[in-house]
């Protein structure tokens, strides 16, 4: 076992003990969950204590929504009420307070989620990046409006509004980054919202506590802490919230969507599951195919959304593709987070081994072979990625969304194959396609087009760049999640109209001059 860097090692485990509810830092004393590390700081394996956080119920859940839906107050609260600069204002103290968590915070992500340290020091600074963006798009998107149409004798002075209270559910593998792509739009147009951190990467939270009691006024910003099925179900059944924001599986945003007694009234932003795949044509660069394929399917062990989930490689290079590609998996870096040079680090849950050896023995029992020699080797908290050929619809790792180091291949003739299985899929999120001839690939752009919503040309799938659109269709997403798309996902267009006449004319003008009206403005802020 390598020493672990002095400024890498946990000297002391949090106990979290404090919760936010109506901007004020409560102290718990009920019942706690230990929070552990795979990762090991001993001789001998055995996973690291972090230190532990509240399990809450629902008590505290129906306070943060209380909470909440005061901040709100049906529209009248000094939040949604509040100026777009003085909103601005808030959350630019926030971004402030933010980056001087940084170290903390990285030192978190790699503790908890096996995040490497490149990669968490990456989700910090794109996630303040994406902040800093959302605040430019915001004073944008009111520039814009800063103004009156006039059609048919009728003036309007249209905005975007809030919806009122959003329960926000972020998920482990981008704990930071993708939780706060929901909640940081959320707040800015003007919602309520309550916050409730996945279940790893739960503790890198604990440093930001203070930031958002500071930097928002009461009930805006609520944080519990617990599991989903005791915190957030007692706040859908109340059919109290406006807005479901939830970055997971598409079966538990099911499961809480059905609680809410009044669903056609539920917003739903969601970031769900996906299959993608990766089609690879006869005349692809096969460097640089093989480069990209090993990026998507392994970046952070496979364990995202937008991993090359599957595949599908044409007959005539696919003894060259899987040759070659299985020796660059097995060449691939084994290690912790902070070691020099690692690509694949230990997996955060504990189960997720055994998971991803059910879905290698059944595809072995079904015909299908292990094509590299470290395929399927476990380590404490690691199994090593296995290339999975030939792959059918009939194995679970087909069929299922491994999230994990499995990588199942499939070959083809003719290219209505993967396309065909492409429309059958549940799942409609992005596809990499990988070939040269313009002839070849222009029909099939056409077609991806309308089965995903994302086609990566010679490169694998991903999020970024955070103005570009990120969503899904079928199962994968509900909205669209951008700096530009989010905070018109977490508002809704609502405006002022009135006849032209004297009477009107002189009463916005009045209006305008006197500056009462946070909404009624034309102010540009700069």
């Amino acid at each position: 076992m390598k020493t672990i860097p002095e400024e890498f090692k946990i000297v002391q485990p949090i106990e979290q003990k404090e919760y936010l509810i109506h901007g004020e830092l409560r102290k718990w004393t009920g019942n706690r969950t230990e929070v552990y590390s795979s990762i090991s700081s001993t001789e001998n394996y055995a996973p690291t204590l972090l230190g532990s956080i509240p399990d809450m119920g629902e008590t505290e859940a129906l306070e943060a929504l209380d909470s909440a839906m005061k901040a709100y107050g049906r529209g009248q609260g000094v939040w949604p009420t509040m100026h777009v600069k003085d909103r601005i204002e808030c959350m630019e103290n926030f971004v402030e307070q933010m980056t001087t968590k940084r170290d903390e915070i990285v030192k978190l992500l790699m503790w908890e989620i096996g995040k490497s340290l490149p990669d968490s020091q990456k989700e910090f600074d794109r996630t303040v990046d994406y902040i800093y963006d959302t605040i430019e798009e915001y004073k944008d998107l009111d520039r814009n409006s800063a103004k009156f149409q006039k059609n048919d004798g009728v003036y309007a002075h249209i905005k975007r509004g809030p919806l009122g209270v959003v329960l926000c559910l972020g998920p482990y593998n981008y704990p930071l980054n993708e939780t706060f792509a929901l909640l940081i739009p959320a707040i800015i147009m003007g919602n309520t919202t309550i916050f409730k951190p996945a279940k790893h990467g739960v503790l890198l939270i604990t440093p930001l506590l203070e930031a958002f009691k500071n930097s928002f006024p009461k009930g805006v910003v609520n944080i519990l802490f617990g599991r989903g099925r005791a915190v957030a179900a007692p706040i859908m059944k109340t059919g109290k919230v406006d807005v479901l924001a939830l970055i997971g599986n598409s079966k538990s945003a099911n499961a809480l969507q059905d609680q809410h007694p009044k669903s056609n009234r539920l917003r739903l932003v969601l970031g769900l599951e996906a299959k993608n795949p990766a089609i690879i044509l006869p005349d692809a660069d096969l460097d640089l195919t093989i480069n990209e394929c090993i990026t998507g399917t392994l970046s952070f062990n496979g364990q995202r959304c937008t991993a090359l989930k599957v595949l599908y490689v044409h007959e005539d290079i696919k003894e060259e593709f899987l040759k070659r590609f299985s020796q660059q998996v097995d060449a691939l870096t084994f290690g912790n987070p902070w070691d020099d040079g690692v690509k694949l680090t230990p997996l955060p849950e504990p189960g997720k081994p055994a998971y991803i050896q059910e879905l290698i023995d059944d595809a072995v029992q079904k015909g299908a072979k292990i094509l590299n020699k470290k395929g399927g080797q476990h380590f404490d908290n690691y199994i090593w990625p296995a290339v999975l050929y030939p792959v059918t619809k009939e194995m679970r790792v087909y069929q299922e969304e491994q999230f994990g180091p499995v990588i199942p291949i499939l070959s083809f003739a003719d290219i209505e194959k993967p396309l065909d299985d492409m429309a059958e899929s549940n799942y409609g999120q992005q596809v990499s396609l990988f070939g040269k001839d313009v002839y070849t690939l222009s029909p099939l752009i056409d077609t991806l087009v309308n089965l995903v919503c994302r086609v990566n040309l010679n490169s694998s799938c991903q999020r970024g760049p955070d103005v570009y659109p990120f969503t899904g269709r079928k199962d994968s997403a509900q909205a669209t999640l951008s700096v530009h798309d989010a905070l018109r996902s977490f508002s809704i267009r609502t405006f002022v109209a009135f006849k032209d006449n004297e009477l009107n004319n002189e009463a916005i003008q009045q209006l305008l001059e006197a500056k009462l009206s946070n909404f009624v403005s034309t102010d540009y802020i700069l």
